[in-house]
């Protein structure tokens, strides 16, 4: 079996230990830290406690929230087939906490840092049959410990961006051990297959079984209710819900809004920051108020009925206010942060607009090339203010057009269902193997 090399070892100690200074300039990385500490003893403790060796254990691992959704997708189809196995996940970003508490799991917890101290007392007490990473996030020191212990080690939703640090040199000979132990890939697509096979999967073990996000996000939409209120402060006028903005977008946004507002004054518009703290709500209510536009309403504050702008503060409601909608704009595509989830919206059979940092995104890319989505190609403020205004005038005044994008949305979100049962049969073909 591959071990991971002297460089690695080193590397991820010293990464560890730099954690804490990192944290003290890093509210993000600081939680994360403390969420971490204990998480060793907490997952042997459950281990020597509740750990039953005649029943198959599957240990699935998420890094943060998105992936953790392909993988509760995945979780839930073992399940229903397999109610008696026990399960086991963990994630690594704090903000997939939340999620990880109320996945109908076993044990969950924080990963401990990738050290082999740690590895070796998790896998000695837990003694997963598979353990299965979600998406890229694999730990190479986990993944081979598991490998030579003969845990099966399994990668579902697995994709590769053409643009991965982990596909140059040297940190793919770095990480290469970790990616030569796994037994079963399931890539969502053939080129991401390829990817893996240069980050040292072999290419025998490799599957396409598509992406477990299209049958998660059908899920997600499918479990907000008729009589939700949040989807009345869209519906009865022509709005778009603006999703998981960051500064370049709302920029963009509000300049459109106020050119639009000149022509169609019953136009709404539900803006929800992806970080809806004080520090960033303020500045947007100055912004609306030198540009003349209606002052935007916190949801916090709002009563039952809709409002021309409606600003969110809160977290957790985008899926249904993308329900309200008649279209929808996804934020991310004017800075480095990269564009957030466009299946969301697509599943509610609205038409998408993002900006023009979209290529890291397979799904931006299915809507675009179907012609359910639409991508400005300026960047500065006013080209692409302007570019937006005409889109979302052209979407207010031709229903048809509108309905016809969002059909096509819904379709291919409908298209790449099943990804799901199919990475839960990859999970069950190596549970058999390893038994």
């Amino acid at each position: 079996m591959p071990a991971t090399s002297h460089a690695y070892r080193i590397s991820a100690r010293i990464a560890s230990a730099l954690v804490p200074l990192a944290g003290l300039f890093h509210d993000k990385v600081a939680r994360s830290h403390q969420g971490r500490q204990g998480a060793v003893d907490r997952l042997v403790a459950w281990g020597k406690r509740a750990r039953d060796p005649a029943r198959p254990l599957v240990w699935l691992h998420a890094p943060s929230v998105g992936e953790g959704l392909q993988a509760e997708s995945v979780l839930t189809c073992l399940r229903g087939r397999h109610p008696d196995w026990q399960y086991a996940y963990t994630w690594f970003s704090p903000s997939a906490e939340a999620l990880g508490r109320r996945l109908r799991v076993d044990i969950a917890d924080y990963l401990p840092y990738d050290l082999p101290e740690h590895a070796d007392a998790v896998l000695a007490a837990l003694r997963p049959d598979v353990l299965a990473f979600a998406k890229l996030d694999l730990w190479p020191e986990l993944a081979t410990r598991a490998a030579a212990s003969r845990t099966r080690v399994v990668m579902v939703a697995a994709t590769v961006s053409p643009e991965s640090g982990r596909l140059g040199w040297p940190v793919r000979q770095v990480l290469r051990s970790g990616y030569g132990s796994i037994a079963l890939a399931g890539a969502i697509s053939e080129a991401d297959g390829a990817r893996l096979q240069r980050l040292g999967v072999p290419p025998d073990r490799i599957r396409i079984t598509g992406d477990p996000r299209f049958d998660s996000v059908v899920a997600k939409v499918a479990a907000v209710r008729p009589d939700d209120p949040l989807l009345q402060f869209g519906r009865g006028a022509p709005t778009m819900v603006a999703g998981s903005t960051w500064p370049g977008d709302e920029e963009v946004l509000l300049h459109a809004f106020a050119r639009l507002r000149v022509h169609r004054p019953d136009a709404r518009l539900i803006l929800v920051p992806h970080e809806p703290t004080e520090a960033h709500l303020t500045p947007i209510e100055r912004r609306a108020a030198r540009l003349g536009l209606p002052a935007p309403v916190r949801l916090s504050q709002a009563g039952v009925g809709p409002v021309p702008f409606l600003l969110v503060d809160r977290v957790g409601v985008l899926a249904a206010l993308y329900g309200g909608a008649a279209m929808a704009y996804v934020g991310g595509g004017f800075g480095r942060a990269g564009l957030h989830a466009v299946l969301e919206p697509a599943a509610w059979g609205i038409p998408v607009v993002f900006g023009p940092r979209w290529q890291n995104s397979r799904d931006a890319g299915l809507l675009l090339e179907a012609g359910g989505a639409e991508s400005l190609s300026a960047f500065g403020r006013e080209a692409a203010g302007a570019a937006l205004h005409t889109l979302w005038r052209g979407w207010l005044n031709d229903e048809t057009r509108r309905t016809a994008q969002g059909q096509t949305a819904r379709a291919v979100v409908e298209l790449g269902r099943g990804a799901a049962e199919a990475s839960a049969t990859l999970v069950e073909e190596a549970v058999a193997r390893a038994t």
